[in-house]
């Protein structure tokens, strides 16, 4: 029995998974208050589902890449309930949960998954036959345009995610799947659990962040000149 949640996009998703199925799942898109909802999506979902917070076996949540602020609520919240509830917590990398429900059941060809990354960039990872083979990593978005363009100009590959269309060169739409699923984030790891997904999936509970900060710690004193 899961929780799940991923705060590394514009969305806030939460799910309850039994290891077979979601018993229920809750998408917010706020991008600027994920630390005021996530709490009582959690809350809402577990009553949904019928489970209480004792019968859960692990937290799996979403580690990015993502904006600081946003991302750090997601990691810390499921560190915290981790912790509080004596349960493991499980990350899983927040385009590889959107790259798995573009595949679906059957994973082939080729794919790269975008979000916004701000500041005019966007992270991105390449997969082939559901495996990442590319990233993740931050870049400006026609520099994931010169590396799918073929010979006519065109993309080769199927491109989705919320930064889809600044990468198409079509404008600042998305291509569906844009946002993580909380319930795909929550099947993945069940399936991770029990041996049956490729290797290397579940990630450490630190957030992909990919950059610096913009705040920095103050550098030394400079000298000052007598006159």
């Amino acid at each position: 029995m899961l929780l799940a949640l991923d705060t590394a996009t514009s969305a806030v998703t939460v799910a309850v998974h039994d290891g077979d199925r979601v018993l229920a799942e809750s998408h917010r898109v706020d991008p600027r208050r994920h630390g005021e909802v996530l709490a009582p999506m959690i809350a809402a979902v577990l009553v949904q589902a019928g489970v209480a917070a004792g019968e859960l076996d692990g937290v799996a949540v979403g580690v990015g890449p993502g904006p600081f602020t946003g991302l750090r609520v997601g990691l810390v919240t499921a560190r915290a309930l981790g912790h509080a509830w004596g349960v493991p917590v499980h990350g899983v990398g927040t385009l590889d949960v959107i790259a798995a429900e573009a595949y679906g059941d059957a994973p082939s060809g080729e794919l790269v998954v975008v979000t916004d990354a701000r500041r005019h960039e966007v992270y991105g990872a390449r997969y082939v036959a559901g495996r990442r083979v590319d990233g993740p990593r931050v870049d400006a978005p026609h520099r994931w345009s010169e590396l799918l363009a073929g010979p006519d100009g065109t993309a080769p590959v199927r491109v989705v995610g919320e930064a889809a269309g600044r990468v198409l060169g079509t404008g600042g739409g998305g291509v569906d799947p844009c946002l993580p699923s909380a319930g795909v984030l929550a099947g993945l790891v069940a399936r991770a659990l029990t041996g049956s997904d490729p290797a290397g999936l579940l990630l450490p509970v630190v957030p992909l962040y990919l950059r610096r900060p913009d705040a920095q710690p103050p550098g030394a004193e400079k000298p000052v000149l007598r006159p």
